[in-house]
């Protein structure tokens, strides 16, 4: 589905960004992977080039305009979450107006329209990727540019299976039945394996997605519908 084109992937390294990678590789895609740890994305690059397609490691702090070379000035509240999208935009999008092809995808979370107390700013900033995402398709879509959103639920993996056990020791329960309480919410009763999004990434990635843009596709195994 992504024979002959370059992703670039940001978190490359570890956990969902590496199972993205992996994913966009077996695929067809060359990869450009960024991430702050040098040693995790050769990790990556190392399964890469196992399928045959070429990686190349650039250590990057998306955080900082210096390391993409381009201005900006946000809150540093939204440093990870906003920013680092918004510049790394900032830092391609003069190349792909130029070629008049290419797609932007944003992982939000389900947290922006379903908030959790305590989540301020994580939820205000992964709402703000939709609004950015969005306005950035108006934008772009003249030059032959997507530009999409997947919001994820909870995702299989150690966070989540942290805060399970935490709550399970907190309420004096077992771990079966604070994952049964934590999954209640989802019509299907389970949480999001890593390769549903990294599915979901192939196809808005690929032509296969070529009509669709603006959008915000929940991944969450039907948490949040809306």
């Amino acid at each position: 589905m992504l024979k002959d084109k370059i992703a670039v992937i940001t978190g490359g390294g570890r956990g969902l960004g590496r199972v993205i990678a992996l994913a966009c590789a077996r695929e067809g895609a060359d990869l450009v992977l960024a991430s702050r740890s040098v040693e995790a994305l050769q990790e990556t690059r190392a399964e890469v080039e196992s399928f045959g397609r070429k990686a190349l490691v650039v250590p990057t702090d998306i955080r900082h305009e210096d390391s993409v070379r381009t201005p900006a000035e946000w809150e540093e509240t939204f440093a990870v979450n906003v920013t680092g999208a918004y510049l790394c935009c900032r830092a391609f999008l003069p190349s792909m107006i130029e070629r008049r092809s290419g797609s932007i995808l944003f992982i939000s979370s389900m947290t922006g329209k379903r908030p959790l107390f305590g989540r301020t700013p994580y939820a205000a900033g992964k709402l703000a990727l939709v609004g950015l995402a969005r306005t950035l398709a108006w934008e772009t879509g003249p030059y032959g540019i997507r530009v999409n959103v997947i919001s994820p639920g909870p995702i299989e993996g150690e966070r989540v299976e942290r805060v399970i056990r935490n709550q399970a020791q907190a309420e004096g329960i077992s771990e079966d039945e604070a994952r049964r309480r934590f999954t209640s919410s989802s019509p299907l009763g389970r949480l999001v394996p890593p390769g549903d999004i990294a599915d979901a990434v192939v196809f808005l990635a690929s032509d296969k997605a070529a009509s669709i843009t603006g959008e915000d596709l929940n991944v969450s195994a039907g948490t949040v519908m809306y």
